[in-house]
């Protein structure tokens, strides 16, 4: 892909986080609790950076649908882009079509290359003509089911400190106590914060997570935590709510990304790789006890 295009994508999150840092809001805060963007013809949701582009294009135009599709999807499906209105650009990786040379050291085909081809899509709220079903959903308990998620983690989470923290060291995330937060979505959103960092330990994605504070480095970590946050949340469709240590991390992010175009690619990237971890571990329902401050378990976790 151009190197252009590389800048162009990062020019417009950067736009976004710069819009956002009067309340230290990132842009996908507001979009979570819609969902994750998805193809409304093919029904996949859009990730990693696509998923980034589209909740900033729905932020700073104030769509509230989750569904994109090209213009002849849009026309496939009996609907009318209506004039004059823009698309938003998504990249789809495909490998290279070529045969590929051994490598001379081991035998083995090199690693295949990919490449990014641009395609240009537009929101339901952009079209006319188009009648989405209603569907029907059974009543549901969002925050049983986020408790339910997170329970499922394999981390040693210690609850009872006066600050959320993964420390790579012992293994072991603290968090404040439940009642410690304003509203439950912010405690999913920060516990999905710091699982995010979690992830990056060697023997799960080995993630670097030995940058000191204010270095590029631990900016990128927090980067793709504050983005595996949100693509979790997203899963959970619950409202993310930001930490409230974000305004010293704003200008480091913006550094990182100012220095190098490709910064939000990578971070997008290995935040999707951690997401999709951890809603792994919900599938795989393994369940682990969660500490309180005395470091005793509950009478339910002890009855499990």
């Amino acid at each position: 892909m151009k190197a252009d295009l590389y800048q162009r994508i990062t020019d417009e999150i950067v736009a976004a986080i710069e819009a956002g840092t009067a309340e230290f809001h990132m842009p996908w805060y507001n979009c979570a609790s819609i969902g994750s963007p998805k193809n409304i013809v093919t029904g996949r949701p859009y990730r990693g950076i696509n998923t980034l582009l589209l909740w900033a294009e729905a932020r700073h135009r104030g769509f509230k649908s989750a569904k994109w599709a090209t213009y002849r999807q849009w026309m496939q499906l009996g609907a009318q882009v209506r004039k004059g209105e823009r698309a938003t650009t998504v990249l789809l990786w495909k490998p290279v079509e070529k045969r590929m040379d051994l490598d001379e050291g081991n035998g083995q085909p090199d690693r295949q290359r990919m490449f990014a081809r641009a395609f240009r899509v537009f929101n339901m709220a952009q079209v006319d003509s188009y009648e989405e079903v209603a569907l029907q959903h059974p009543a549901i308990a969002p925050i049983e089911r986020a408790d339910a998620f997170f329970r499922a983690q394999s981390a040693n989470i210690w609850e009872g400190s006066d600050s959320a923290f993964y420390d790579p060291h012992a293994d072991m995330i603290s968090m404040p106590s439940f009642d410690a937060f304003v509203s439950a979505e912010a405690y999913y959103s920060v516990l999905a914060h710091e699982l995010t960092h979690w992830t990056g330990a060697k023997i799960r994605l080995d993630r670097d997570l030995s940058g000191r504070f204010g270095s590029d480095a631990y900016a990128m970590e927090e980067l793709i935590a504050e983005l595996g946050a949100a693509f979790t949340v997203s899963h959970l469709e619950l409202a993310s709510k930001p930490r409230t240590d974000h305004a010293p991390y704003i200008a480091s992010w913006l550094r990182v990304l100012g220095n190098d175009p490709r910064a939000i690619f990578t971070a997008a990237s290995r935040a999707q790789a951690a997401a999709d971890y951890l809603i792994g571990a919900e599938h795989n329902k393994v369940v682990r006890p969660k500490l309180r401050s005395d470091g005793l378990l509950t009478a339910l976790e002890q009855a499990a």
